[in-house]
């Protein structure tokens, strides 16, 4: 195999997606599968590999590529291939091949266990132009394979990531704070920092998310694997100075109550995710019905120009949600959004419990809240807000 095998030139101003000062599109998740080789117990959105209902189901290699197409004419630079597994997908490499002579950058998010020496070597030739960014759920064969529930994952896993290094394909990885892998953490940091490319410590998912297609049982286990906020927030806050110093320069940026609007983030935006079947849904998790834009009778121009932005456009109408969470100045701090309520309660505006008793641990430890103090009837934030930064005179300069 030779790069000349991969590799044609191109000018970049023959590149469509070289050719937008102002994208309408910056970036698209494309969930290839939901369908995945490991069985996670925390996981948000697997189901069996074998499934073959599902694989049909699935939009074929041309469909997606007619996608890609239209996502660099709208100027999309970086396009997120996920999953599920997405290396579980025959066409792959046909797809990763076409995003990338389109001249997009593309992120995958993967388990590492399906990455052959084929796969490293083409990821060598033709470069992600972003690091791949691997799921780790151990440090050992038993605390790992107890959350992928699948034999053999821990060596495919590890032997998947040797692969990218011994290929210079960087990577980055990222965890899961599961009960079966949380005395495996200080290892796993310890590891992570030899990955050339690692320049600070992994992120963990520590507050699980929900199944986006909200399966009752499933979601049942999730919640009994979440920690308690304050075990939760105690794990995040590990690293002192660099949670205070990162969350501080947060908080005084986005710390203000939301109002009646559902959507303060990019979801639908400038962003959006096309799931397995052709569905466009403003983000990865809300996968409500009214949410969701049928593209195989539509366009992703019209979505991005009519449908998502009428949508983003919705306020609550939920009598709790405008009563604490439309009052709170805590939303810096809170992960209360559309699709959290989505997959928790099955609304867009129903209060999350748990994500707002997070949110108030964090405000606690950071000396703006009191114990027993609720952040919507808190009057005086500003002035709470400006003391904590001029506690940290290094977010003054």
């Amino acid at each position: 195999m030779t790069k000349d095998s991969y590799i044609t030139r191109q000018n970049w101003d023959d590149a469509e997606v070289w050719k937008h000062s102002k994208p309408l599109l910056r970036l698209l998740d494309v969930e290839l599968t939901e369908r995945c080789n490991n069985n996670c117990i925390h996981c948000l959105i697997n189901i069996p590999a074998s499934d073959v209902e599902a694989e049909e189901m699935e939009l074929s290699c041309e469909e997606i590529k007619a996608v890609l197409k239209e996502a660099a004419s709208l100027g999309c630079l970086t396009i997120r291939f996920t999953g599920g597994e997405p290396l579980l997908r025959d066409d792959f490499e046909e797809l990763y091949l076409y995003a990338r002579r389109l001249g997009m950058r593309v992120l995958l998010f993967t388990n590492a266990t399906l990455i052959t020496p084929h796969i490293a070597e083409l990821f060598s030739h033709v470069p992600p132009m972003k690091e791949v960014e691997v799921t780790v759920y151990g440090m050992k064969r038993g605390s790992y394979e107890a959350v992928t529930r699948k034999s053999g994952s821990f060596e495919a896993a590890f032997r998947g990531m040797g692969l990218l290094l011994e290929n210079d394909v960087p990577f980055v990885v990222k965890g899961a704070l599961l009960p079966p892998n949380i005395g495996d953490m200080e290892e796993f940091e310890a590891w992570a920092s030899t990955i050339p490319w690692m320049d600070k410590p992994p992120t963990h998912s520590i507050f699980l998310d929900l199944r986006c297609r909200r399966d009752p049982e499933k979601n049942r286990l999730i919640k009994r694997l979440r920690p308690s906020p304050e075990e939760g927030v105690r794990a995040l806050t590990r690293r002192k100075e660099d949670y205070l110093r990162g969350t501080k320069e947060f908080c005084s940026k986005f710390m203000s109550p939301p109002g009646e609007g559902l959507f303060s983030c990019s979801a639908g935006l400038d962003s959006c995710c096309l799931d397995a079947y052709g569905y466009l849904q403003p983000c990865l998790l809300l996968k409500h019905p009214d949410a969701s834009y049928d593209l195989k009778s539509g366009s992703l121009g019209d979505a991005m120009r009519n449908f998502f932005p009428r949508y983003r456009m919705m306020k609550a109408s939920n009598s709790e949600y405008l009563a604490r969470c439309a009052r709170c100045f805590l939303k810096g701090l809170c992960e209360q959004c559309p699709a959290k309520s989505w997959t928790e309660h099955g609304t867009l505006d129903t209060p999350v419990e748990y994500l707002c008793e997070v949110a108030h641990v964090k405000a606690r430890y950071l000396g703006i809240l009191d114990d027993g103090e609720r952040a919507w009837e808190v009057e005086n934030w500003r002035e709470r807000i400006e003391k904590m930064l001029k506690d940290d005179p290094k977010l003054q300069e």
